[in-house]
């Protein structure tokens, strides 16, 4: 697996001055660092949700909508779209991410955050009285995938003289109840051409158990990071799969006390069998590009999916 780079970054209206955490920057600054970004070769900028107690000074914009925005300026890097659980549908969140990733070619996915539930799935959940964060998001995640996947791409015919637009024997409900979400399904539309859009975790309010079964990306903080690998691969090994199915990230907070030049990262990932970094730079558009250029290699050409660009396996095709 190669050295996968995704940079962390916050894009609305800064309101003042930036005490600490991911970087605040304005949407016009987000279209320069996203050329700065794909030029360099990062595989993904990761859009923070907010409001959040990091010390950014100002609110952050809807994350998938700014995605959108700068795919739309720069589709050459990946875009994931950090959203929580917390008001939000994972049916109409499957939809609204999906729609994202089609837009940019397979270069999409969602940093799922643990939290709470949303009125509509809270009023037919068949267990009200379940709240536990990391269940949740392990259903949630779980949900996801299956969403992702009920509406094969090998179902789109188009066969113009049977009259055929799509085989729907190949479109299957996916007809879920767990603790939190009661879902039918299916998607109204075809799965992704990198299989289905990447899943991001955090380890802290999660547990690798909790991520083991849909997680494609797993970032740690420094704090974490010494036994991270040997419990995610256990883990993995749990829920029938590899440690070579999963990107483990080391969070790096930029400007403060950690690795901070490229020879640094990399003799702390291979010290901790890291596969790439997750950047958390503060300031502003300048220092963002400049951390950039200083940190992340320039690739030899820009591969195709997100997937791809962070060394994960393709899944090629999704089973009916």
């Amino acid at each position: 697996m190669s050295t996968a780079i995704q940079l962390a970054l916050a894009v609305g209206e800064p309101t003042g001055r930036q005490t600490g955490g991911p970087a605040l920057v304005s949407l016009s600054d987000a279209a320069v660092i996203a050329a700065v970004a794909e030029e360099v070769g990062v595989a993904a900028i990761r859009l923070i949700d907010g409001p959040d107690d990091s010390g950014a000074a100002g609110r952050a914009l809807d994350p998938t909508v700014v995605g959108a925005y700068l795919a739309g300026l720069h589709g050459g890097v990946g875009y994931i779209a950090e959203v929580p659980t917390t008001r939000n549908a994972p049916y109409n969140l499957a939809r609204r991410v999906l729609s994202l990733d089609r837009a940019t070619g397979g270069r999409s996915g969602v940093a799922l955050r643990a939290g709470g539930g949303d009125e509509v799935s809270q009023a037919t959940a068949p267990d009200p009285g379940a709240t536990d964060p990391a269940r949740r998001w392990t259903e949630y995640a779980h949900l996801l995938t299956r969403l992702w996947e009920s509406f094969p791409r090998t179902a789109l015919i188009g066969d113009q003289e049977a009259g055929i637009v799509v085989e729907d024997t190949r479109i299957r409900p996916i007809d879920h109840e767990g603790a939190f979400y009661r879902v039918a399904g299916p998607l109204d539309g075809p799965s992704s051409v990198q299989g289905r859009p990447v899943i991001v975790a955090d380890l802290g309010t999660l547990d690798a158990t909790a991520v083991a079964e849909s997680a494609d990306v797993v970032v740690v903080d420094r704090e974490q990071v010494a036994d991270a690998d040997a419990a995610l691969t256990e883990a993995l090994r749990r829920a029938g799969r590899s440690r070579k199915d999963v990107a483990l990230l080391g969070r790096v907070e930029l400007g403060l006390k950690g690795p901070a030049t490229g020879d640094d990262l990399r003799a702390w990932a291979e010290e901790h069998r890291l596969d790439g970094f997750e950047l958390v730079p503060t300031g502003g558009a300048t220092a963002v590009i400049a951390a950039l250029r200083a940190l992340v290699p320039r690739p030899v050409s820009a591969p195709p999916t997100l997937r791809a660009a962070l060394g994960l396996p393709e899944l090629v095709a999704v089973a009916a």
